[in-house]
């Protein structure tokens, strides 16, 4: 077994996809993430277990996009980190590995973009990075100290994610339609979320 943390390299077809990985990748993110390592051949190394099943082989714990897009480049062998974690706990890395992170301090975005501006335009960054032409610009022109700035809902978007049952998603969508307004000038997921931030507002006066 190798060390941890220590960098290997193991054959592509020896490498397999955990049946449970629950995170998905849109095809712009993931084409974004094909071109940086084609253009870069700089990726974080793909964390693995011995297969549990399958011998001589192994089995991915974190950096299941990354195989995907290393396979579309012809890439036979693959850097990768070894694991030694059993059933139980890769079933719990798999649910947080890819939500235990943090997300950007804006006004430190904000000069990184302006910084990267200098050499590329906002239509190159878009092809580079996970944001959007759109968000690019609105970053591009954040030069004034932005504490307490209140972001704009259409460029800075946050993602909440949590489960219910059906008792509670019954009750949720009754809510919801309640509060929801018909403006035809948002989509249906923008009035959802204006209809969730009226309900929290209203319980956060209390």
């Amino acid at each position: 077994m190798n060390r941890p943390n220590d960098v290997f390299q193991i054959p592509v077809d020896r490498l397999f996809a955990h049946p449970l990985n629950p995170n998905k990748m849109t095809q712009a993110v993931f084409e974004k993430l094909k071109s940086h390592i084609a253009r870069t051949g700089n990726y974080e190394p793909i964390i693995v277990r011995p297969h549990p099943d399958i011998e001589a082989s192994f089995e991915i714990i974190n950096g299941h996009h990354r195989l995907k897009a290393l396979k579309q480049l012809d890439r036979q062998m693959v850097d990768c980190i070894e694991w030694d974690v059993d059933d139980d706990e890769t079933l719990l890395l798999l649910t947080t590995l890819n939500r235990l992170g943090g997300s950007d301090e804006l006004s430190t975005k904000s000069e990184l973009i302006q910084e990267l501006s200098q050499k590329y335009s906002s239509k190159e960054l878009a092809k580079l990075l996970p944001d959007t032409k759109a968000t690019i610009e609105k970053l591009k022109a954040l030069t004034k100290p932005i504490i307490g700035l209140a972001e704009d809902s259409k460029a800075f978007l946050n993602t909440l994610i949590f489960c219910l049952d059906d008792a509670q998603a019954d009750m949720v969508k009754q809510a919801l339609d309640v509060a929801m307004t018909p403006d035809k000038s948002k989509t249906f997921a923008q009035r959802k979320a204006d209809a969730l931030t009226k309900i929290a507002n209203y319980y956060s006066k209390e």
